[in-house]
């Protein structure tokens, strides 16, 4: 008998768990190679980032209202468009995710202590992965408290800045050298600093009232992010312009400095490892609920769909994620991480818009009632096929705007996983016989 997970989660947590994920270390390590793609197309390349980003949200929201257990695309993959879109959505997601797991972890590690930056990296997973495996109340609790520290922390980076006399509106010359590619690589780059609300969606078989929680909190954890990312991003270019901020390894607090709050300094480095600590918290969540639902389904090993008596959490997939994770962090390194996941997160989400796409057609996969033209069920048709297709052609356009490094190494992994799959199938009936 499967084992199902404790519903605990409202609105509020809901949305602060995506925001823990988004208002992470991305924000104060994204702007400046964004910047140098884009130059001063930096906004042009947050807009659009965040248009695919609402996209994906809001096909993950009707999906997940639609199928509201753990596991997010992997299960809508499965559901609408068959077992190998479902699984190729999982090996995605949690391939890349890990790598973005190492990548918040070292982050912290860059930030708290860089002459030990593994060493920190790997601590913070072990002790983040304890704070999971203790339940998943006591991760929003946490992740409420890191996501009011880090609001607070941009917020006085916002206000230093436009506040200062350093700061020069003329700086936002949007657009007057950037180039195509330069926009579509910074909205690439962008992007992985918007992914967080999938994490809401794959807390599906935890949150209460999925079908109404779930495409409230999304959107709204989106909209938050969005206009926290557009002031930083103003404000910090106000200061430095573009040039100097695609020069800058630490922006916000290259930003402060030039704004003569030598003060924020240090409390900005302190922000960005709290929250890089937000988003890994997030992330470590995420990726073993989708492991949960692999084991489930028999693609990971079966031992790891287990759900803790007490705490009603997958607790050996949040170990074995957290040992992984460790692993990685103690060896790789933070720019080879955050590409490689980019790839496997846009792919991800190709496939969520692809499972998105199918809830708008005529006959339900599921049910195989067909919907008349005047059902009110077709009433947001149109608006679902746009929403879904834009999304799909935007992520596969940002996927292979990466990096050519980045693709490779992605698309390689992807393929093994598919054989994988493959071998799985072709042995599974000489199994039974």
């Amino acid at each position: 008998m499967t084992q199902e997970l404790r519903r605990s989660l409202g609105l509020f947590d809901a949305v602060v768990i995506g925001l823990g994920s988004m208002i992470g270390a991305g924000i104060f390590a994204a702007l400046s190679p964004a910047a140098r793609a884009a130059g001063s197309g930096l906004l042009l390349g947050l807009a659009l980032a965040a248009v695919v980003a609402y996209c994906n949200a809001m096909s993950s929201a009707r999906l997940a209202a639609r199928y509201p257990a753990s596991g997010g695309t992997y299960v809508y993959g499965r559901e609408r468009l068959g077992p190998f879109w479902g699984y190729l959505a999982g090996w995605a997601f949690v391939v890349g995710k890990t790598a973005s797991c190492a990548a918040m972890a070292l982050t912290v590690g860059a930030y708290a202590w860089p002459d030990q930056a593994h060493a920190v990296a790997v601590a913070a997973v072990v002790a983040l992965t304890a704070v999971n495996y203790g339940g998943v109340q006591k991760s929003a609790w946490l992740t409420r408290a890191i996501v009011a520290a880090v609001l607070a922390v941009l917020a006085a980076v916002v206000v230093s800045s436009l506040g200062s006399g350093a700061a020069d509106f003329g700086r936002l010359d949007v657009g007057a050298d950037a180039s195509v590619g330069g926009v579509l690589q910074a909205a690439g780059l962008l992007f992985f600093a918007f992914a967080g609300y999938a994490r809401i969606a794959t807390l599906g078989e935890e949150v209460r009232d999925p079908a109404r929680t779930i495409p409230r909190a999304v959107p709204l954890a989106l909209g938050i992010a969005l206009v926290v990312y557009v002031c930083v991003a103003v404000s910090v270019l106000s200061v430095l312009g573009a040039r100097e901020l695609g020069l800058s390894t630490a922006p916000l607090a290259d930003a402060v400095r030039a704004a003569d709050a030598h003060w924020l300094v240090p409390v900005v480095r302190v922000g960005a490892a709290v929250a890089a600590l937000g988003s890994l918290l997030a992330l470590i969540l995420g990726v073993s609920r989708t492991t949960l639902a692999m084991a489930r389904d028999g693609h990971l090993p079966a031992g790891l769909a287990a759900v803790h008596p007490r705490f009603q959490v997958p607790h050996r997939a949040e170990v074995a994620v957290g040992a992984v994770v460790a692993v990685v962090a103690a060896t790789a390194d933070v720019r080879g991480a955050i590409g490689f996941s980019s790839f496997g997160v846009l792919l991800y989400y190709t496939i969520a818009n692809a499972s998105a796409w199918t809830l708008s057609s005529g006959r339900d996969r599921d049910t195989h009632v067909r919907v008349t033209a005047d059902s009110p069920t077709t009433a947001g048709t149109t608006a679902v096929r746009i929403t879904a297709g834009f999304g799909l052609l935007g992520c596969l356009v940002l996927a292979f705007a990466l990096p050519v490094s980045s693709v490779v190494a992605g698309a390689a992994v992807i393929a093994a996983g598919a054989g994988l799959y493959a071998v799985r199938k072709v042995r599974r009936p000489r199994s039974g016989s």
